[in-house]
């Protein structure tokens, strides 16, 4: 982790790369001096209204539909404490590490911004467990998105108080209290207010819907190469990708995902070899011709997924909050439609560039539409059956994928006695985004496996100097056509090529650096 260079966190947004850098590549945070005078500052506004006798919620009144009872002062430090410990409700497996170390860092952006009214030493807590490499343990189970994503925040908020389980640097699952003090980190005790301020926001689905942006813009790449591997190996013409043709109809994802294929498909002998009068196809399948509309439109839909995360870590989310002439006042920013939306949205953008996938793999195994290949790509049809179970590995995931692509935002539960009577299901969104990024993964794995079998069935017509660099790139882990092999660790090689970024970067050696 020291090989990072800190990222500091001020009054202003955080960047999705440093999001990036904090969660996956486990970059020390620090704490600008702005932020912690603005913390310092906003602070003074909190404890004049805690001294106040008039109620005001978050500071001196319970939560939810307990919100009219007045707390006196005595019981205010209980109140925090037992808000966090009330709310630490998550069930279920563990949340990867990089998705805990997301949701903190945003939730310190948004401390760090002043408007929230917890003390600069909390907001150190979340710095120092972070550098540290301590993750607390969330679960997947417990947040409706509304007051944002409670209980995964509840749980990191439980760490900072001593209590609860976490994991340390090296992954060991350590009560939070000896982690802390292994670190030399002092956990704090909560003041007025301060323990609202560290679950009331979006972090966890908004942390998610960064890491699958991030995940996607390579997928996306990939999917143009596995797609003009397909049109290759399956004989089909490169013409539609012309730019004259792509400008009759502007979008500019589709742009960049057909400039992409032509400059994939550059210098194909297996292309040139039917690229003839006496060629008799017409018109190639959906699954081929179109496939920069789809992946064009994916990378359109991803351009506006990622507007909103940006207009989101410019947000300081929290209820009540602090605002900039010192007033506090309860608001509904908390609410995570606008990240939920986008998270769904992605969701079926991967299960549609994932289903025009396999119907390209498909096609490879058909003897009625493979032009001349063998049955499944098989060395001996009857004897072998080739890719026939890896096509049905295909299926099942996409199967999969097109039932994680039914809105979770549109199920909202009511919840704390009808006071949260509409809720986002935006965690539940960001779930399930991330399996059905990892299904989209396999997809095309299998389809470049699939694809760089045909080409070499191709021979002694070469294929382009990229689809050949992905196809070489395959080769060195799994071996050529041949008789059957168990065919699952050679899947599995191909799906940690494609995850890698390996499959890619093949093919942006040969054509440089892919749109």
């Amino acid at each position: 982790m020291g090989a990072e260079e800190s990222v500091v966190v001020g009054t202003g947004a955080v960047s999705a790369e440093e999001v990036i850098r904090v969660a996956r590549r486990g970059a020390p945070v620090r704490i600008s001096r702005d932020a912690m005078s603005a913390m310092a500052e906003t602070r003074k506004r909190i404890e004049a209204q805690a001294e106040d006798p008039k109620p005001v919620y978050g500071i001196s009144t319970g939560f939810g539909a307990l919100a009219t009872r007045h707390i006196p002062f005595a019981l205010r430090t209980q109140l925090q404490r037992s808000l966090v410990r009330s709310h630490a409700a998550g069930n279920g497996p563990e949340v990867e590490r990089e998705v805990v170390r997301a949701l903190m860092l945003l939730r310190l952006s948004t401390l760090a911004t002043g408007r929230t009214g917890a003390r600069p030493e909390v907001a150190q807590v979340y710095a120092s467990l972070l550098s540290a490499g301590i993750t607390p343990v969330v679960h997947e189970y417990g947040s409706l998105g509304c007051s944002g994503d409670l209980a995964p925040l509840a749980h990191v908020a439980l760490a900072v108080i001593g209590e609860g389980t976490v994991r340390d640097a090296d992954g060991a699952l350590v009560p939070a209290a000896t982690a802390l003090s292994a670190a030399g980190i002092e956990p704090v005790v909560l003041e007025e207010k301060e323990g609202l301020a560290l679950i009331n926001g979006t972090d966890g689905m908004l942390g998610m819907l960064l890491l699958a942006c991030e995940d996607l813009h390579g997928l996306l790449r990939l999917a143009d190469v596995t797609a003009a591997m397909s049109v290759e190996a399956l004989l089909g013409t490169d013409r539609v990708f012309a730019p004259d043709l792509q400008a009759l109809r502007p979008h500019p994802g589709q742009a960049h995902a057909a400039a992409n294929m032509v400059r994939l498909l550059a210098g194909s002998e297996i292309v040139e070899s039917h690229a003839n009068p006496s060629c008799t196809v017409v018109q190639d399948a959906y699954s081929l011709r179109c496939a920069p509309q789809v992946a064009g439109a994916a990378r359109d839909t991803l351009a506006h997924a990622e507007r909103v995360a940006s207009w989101e870590l410019a947000s300081a989310i929290d209820n009540p909050v602090v605002t900039l002439d010192g007033r506090v006042e309860s608001n509904g920013n908390f609410h995570g439609a606008p990240v939920g939306y986008v998270l769904d949205f992605l969701a079926i953008v991967v299960a549609d560039v994932a289903s025009m996938s396999e119907r390209r793999t498909d096609r490879f195994l058909d003897v009625a539409r493979n032009h001349g290949l063998p049955p499944f790509l098989a060395d001996d049809p009857g004897v072998d059956s080739g890719h026939m179970i890896a096509q049905y590995t295909q299926a099942a995931i996409v199967s999969e994928l097109k039932r994680l692509a039914a809105p979770a935002s549109v199920d909202s539960i009511p919840s704390s006695a009808m006071q949260e009577d509409h809720v986002s299901m935006g965690w539940s969104a960001a779930r399930k985004l991330r399996r059905a990024i990892d299904g989209l993964t396999r997809v095309l794995a299998i389809e470049a496996l699939t694809a760089a079998r045909a080409l070499d069935l191709r021979a002694p017509l070469a294929p382009s100097p990229a689809t050949g660099a992905v196809r070489d790139t395959i080769r060195e882990h799994v071996p050529g056509p041949g008789t059957d092999r168990h065919l699952a660790p050679e899947i599995e090689a191909a799906v940690t090529l494609a995850s890698s970024g390996a499959l890619v970067a093949s093919a942006e050696s040969v054509v440089g650096k892919l749109d």
